[in-house]
């Protein structure tokens, strides 16, 4: 009994969920999307600055109880120094016809190659 009622709830769950329809994403909701992943990436680097900063720390704190104890050190391997990412700033992107991605008119009316020889374009020197 128990059974039948656990798939009979499975089924209309599936089937209620399979019925709902898609959200549509106004331009509002796209942008408020791409601003929380923006500051979701900004996290991350927040997160790998910090980890970064706790390991170079950790390090020379067991670098100096070496030295201490008189243990032998090899050289340390250079690594890149932490880069912080500084504060959150979100710039929305321009749309592509603000932003200037069309080609010049002057390429468009001319192709870029002739069919001349390349002598006749660029001559030799004397």
């Amino acid at each position: 009994m128990k059974r039948l009622l656990l798939c009979s709830a499975l089924l209309l769950s599936v089937a209620a969920h399979a019925k709902l329809p898609t959200p549509v994403l106004t331009e509002e909701a796209k942008a408020k999307a791409a601003e929380a992943a923006a500051r979701t990436a900004w996290a991350a680097k927040q997160d790998a600055y910090k980890l970064c900063v706790a390991q170079d720390r950790a390090a020379a704190a067991h670098q100096q109880t070496a030295r201490a104890k008189g243990l032998e050190m090899k050289p340390a391997v250079a690594t890149p120094s932490c880069a912080d990412p500084g504060t959150f700033a979100y710039v929305p992107p321009k749309p592509i016809e603000a932003a200037g991605a069309h080609s010049p008119a002057a390429t468009a009316i001319s192709p870029p190659n002739t069919n001349a020889p390349a002598s006749a374009v660029v001559p030799k020197k004397p």
